[in-house]
């Protein structure tokens, strides 16, 4: 029986108020996206109601949110609003200055993605020399203005066998939380695929190295957002539910105010500027089945399905069309997910 937890609102919004990107990343998935946004005094309107429907937080992406003209008024509206409001960024343009900005705006979190500890690497697949170096520059500015900080690494086969590396580098950058996230296959992402994804066996060799890693280390919080790891025996132990995040704790809304059950699925189910929050998490059929997926093929048969429940949701529907089908990243087999 899966998890029936069923929140009045999502618990974070993810909303990515620009999709302007002064990079040119392999793996992006919203490159592609409208470059639609919302009049700044519309978007304060769309911040009220999510605050009124009883939404927590709200993490700023992209695009490049520091390219959005209004991010710093943005930030201190939604604060003021009660909301905890953190970034996603790639920290080219976050100087002291910026960063003692992002802090008096409300920010009390901002995660860097870094996806290599070798500048070269991490530059070519970011597509900007330089990035590496004022990424990891950007870390040391937050901190220093009193911002909690975060490193985002994409795994895929440009660092998949670098664990220690990357851990050692955010030891070395004083970052409090490492993010391993899982490689998806939307956008660039798809286009791409064969050159950067790995293969289900890839995957299992990853995550034990990442899971003996989080239980290693200390000082550093070792994050990992995959509900596969399910196969392993383990969990994201900071998750209310089983399986995927999304469309349960979480909600997308796209620059031009879509909705969306996370960043990696483009299936629109509404838009804030028009619809009522409340009634499309409660109503909407798409979340309903994202909620209560049904297990297909090997799944049928995994005695990990309860706790894994299919996987990534947004790899199967990409992939197969089918967002019950398994997860194409699994290495379980028939049997019971081994």
């Amino acid at each position: 029986m899966q998890n029936e937890i069923v929140l009045e609102a999502p618990l974070t919004i993810n909303w990515a108020i620009n999709n302007s990107c002064n990079f040119a990343c392999q793996h992006c998935y919203s490159r592609n996206d409208t470059q639609d946004e919302l009049p700044r005094e519309v978007l304060f309107a769309c911040l009220e109601k999510v605050a009124k429907a009883g939404v927590l937080s709200v993490n700023f992406g992209g695009g490049e949110p520091l390219l959005h003209p209004h991010l710093l008024e943005i930030a201190s509206f939604a604060s003021g609003l009660g909301l905890r409001v953190s970034m996603n960024s790639n920290g080219w343009l976050v100087d002291a200055q910026k960063a003692a900005e992002l802090k008096a705006a409300g920010f009390n979190k901002v995660g860097i993605s870094i996806d290599s500890h070798l500048p070269e690497t991490h530059d070519q697949f970011r597509g900007v020399p330089g990035s590496h170096a004022r990424a990891a520059a950007a870390l040391g500015h937050l901190a220093a203005a009193g911002i909690t900080t975060s490193i985002s690494t994409v795994i895929c086969r440009i660092n998949s066998t670098t664990i220690e590396e990357l851990i050692s580098f955010a030891l070395q950058h004083k970052a409090g939380q490492l993010n391993f996230h899982n490689f998806k296959c939307s956008g660039l992402g798809l286009a791409n695929k064969d050159e950067l994804d790995l293969t289900p066996e890839e995957w299992k060799l990853f995550y034990r190295g990442a899971l003996a890693a989080k239980e290693r280390e200390k000082l550093l919080d070792v994050s990992l957002d995959d509900p596969i790891i399910a196969l392993l025996g383990a969990r994201d132990t900071a998750s209310m539910v089983k399986g995927s995040v999304c469309g349960k704790l979480s909600l997308n809304i796209k620059s031009n105010g879509d909705m969306t059950p996370c960043g990696f699925i483009p299936v629109v189910i509404g838009n804030i500027v028009k619809d009522d929050l409340r009634t499309i998490w409660r109503d909407s059929v798409v979340l309903d089945k994202m909620r209560n997926k049904k297990p297909t093929g090997k799944c049928s048969g995994c005695s990990k399905y309860e706790d894994c429940l299919g996987g990534c949701t947004a790899r199967a529907l990409a992939l197969t069309g089918d967002m019950n089908s398994p997860d194409p990243h699994c290495w379980g087999d028939e049997k019971d997910g081994q």
